[in-house]
């Protein structure tokens, strides 16, 4: 498993990264792993607003749909897609292939250091 240390981590298993006072946010490598082959992903539209703890989208795996939960509240000001085409692209590089970006961030979940992160996935696996 790779947990790079510049980013910040949700227990629901999305990675956060700011650039230039906009939060980027995808899925972990964890999260792709437990997945499996992502097949479909649902994604918002631009402008939409999105809400710590609630999800803005799904992604569909050969074993299960689960829940995209946004880790902070904001406005949706970029959506990744390529990934309607090729979300295998988020089993083939989860960090490198964000899904959202968001800007007017008012709050967000507690997240949680790459070495918490790690410490976390160790008790769900």
């Amino acid at each position: 498993m790779n947990f790079p240390a510049e980013l910040k981590y949700s227990q629901s298993h999305e990675w956060t990264r700011e650039e230039d006072g906009v939060t980027v946010i995808g899925i972990s490598d964890f999260a792709q792993d437990a997945l499996g082959d992502v097949v479909f992903i649902n994604l918002p539209q631009e402008g939409d607003e999105c809400t710590a703890g609630e999800p803005f989208g799904d992604v569909e795996s050969v074993k299960a749909v689960s829940d995209l939960v946004s880790p902070v509240t904001g406005t949706v000001c970029a959506v990744n897609e390529d990934l309607l085409d090729a979300p295998e692209m988020l089993n083939q590089d989860p960090y490198g292939a964000w899904i959202i970006k968001v800007e007017n961030v008012t709050d967000s979940e507690e997240l949680l250091d790459a070495a918490a992160y790690e410490a976390f996935c160790a008790t769900e696996g």
